[in-house]
């Protein structure tokens, strides 16, 4: 295996691909699998993989590989680790893991859910996992009749009331979560998210800290005034918990010009952010757009597929535009 893995990373870093960023994206690290959440990583996993990126890439803080990739100075095989919303996880499994293997990371947190607050689609998986009886039935709120008589029933029951509410307004998406939890009527977890102190646990650690708004809107759903203060009221908690400026966001959902517009490009550079990323797959170049930075997940779990995973991405420009474009 280790042959295998040495002759991938050659390869790699003599082609011309070798020369761009891939930034690999996580939300959370599980202590175990998980058959509600069957593509987060557990610990165990995340270990295999933090230990390949060690030994066959060049793990870079996200700053410093943006600021290095715009000034062509970019090593072979460069990557960086970003984390989303503030999973309390992120500071009890993946922190540890990450300073283990001497990495980096940018862990892009919603502040609004710090300390025992819990995201929309959470709610969803927590309150369908608990659900009493066989079946729920949701069709008079136009999300569907659900068969709940096993695990498999019950992750596809939550995947589509997601799918489903997704993209409502904030309000409207919110009422049908308290109409949900009301119906199934049980306790959900409180302590999903990070508290204030694993947030400065996070940044003591050397670990770069980044915006991704309050409440994790769909920025292209909200009006300018709205979209204004998500950005820049999520920097400013997190600058008064860290003590350093916050200048990296990751855009809510993260697809170009249905989650994010130039509009929310604009304003970020106006707050002061030097970086953006989004959840468009694909590599950036030299000369990339550094406020649409693309990210994908790196879901392989052998190990030689997983560097291939990574070496494969390097050689995909993805949607995105190019710096002025």
């Amino acid at each position: 295996m280790k042959t295998l893995l040495r002759a991938i990373e050659k390869a790699w870093g003599l082609s011309r691909r070798g020369r761009k960023l891939s930034i690999l994206i996580y939300h959370r690290v599980l202590p175990e699998p998980d058959p509600m959440r069957p593509a987060e990583p557990d610990a165990r996993l995340f270990d295999n993989q933090m230990e390949i990126l060690a030994q066959h890439t060049r793990v870079l803080p996200l700053p410093e590989a943006v600021a290095r990739l715009q000034a062509g100075a970019l090593p072979p095989r460069a990557t960086a680790v970003t984390f989303d919303d503030g999973y309390a996880d992120n500071h009890l499994h993946a922190l540890p893991i990450l300073r283990r293997h001497g990495l980096p990371a940018t862990f892009f947190i919603a502040t609004g859910y710090l300390n025992g607050g819990r995201m929309f689609n959470d709610t969803v998986i927590e309150a369908v996992r608990r659900a009493p009886g066989e079946t729920l039935d949701l069709r008079d709120r136009g999300l569907g009749y659900h068969r709940l008589d096993g695990v498999e029933e019950r992750r596809g029951a939550a995947e589509s009331i997601i799918r489903a509410i997704k993209y409502l307004t904030p309000q409207v998406r919110d009422a049908s979560i308290e109409d949900l939890t009301e119906r199934i009527g049980v306790p959900l977890p409180d302590d999903l998210m990070m508290t204030d102190g694993q947030v400065r646990g996070l940044c003591d650690a050397g670990m770069t800290v980044g915006a991704h708004t309050v409440s994790h809107p769909i920025l292209a759903q909200v009006d300018e005034k709205q979209a204004r203060w998500e950005i820049g009221e999520s920097a400013e908690r997190l600058r008064s918990l860290c003590g350093v400026p916050v200048e990296s966001f990751a855009y809510p959902n993260g697809k170009p010009g249905r989650d994010y517009t130039d509009r929310d490009r604009a304003l970020l550079r106006r707050a002061g952010f030097r970086l953006a990323v989004s959840t468009s797959p694909g590599a950036a170049g030299h000369g990339w757009d550094p406020f649409q930075l693309p990210r994908f997940t790196p879901w392989d779990r052998a190990p030689w597929r997983f560097l291939t995973r990574l070496a494969l991405n390097s050689g995909h420009d993805g949607v995105l535009a190019r710096s002025g474009q």
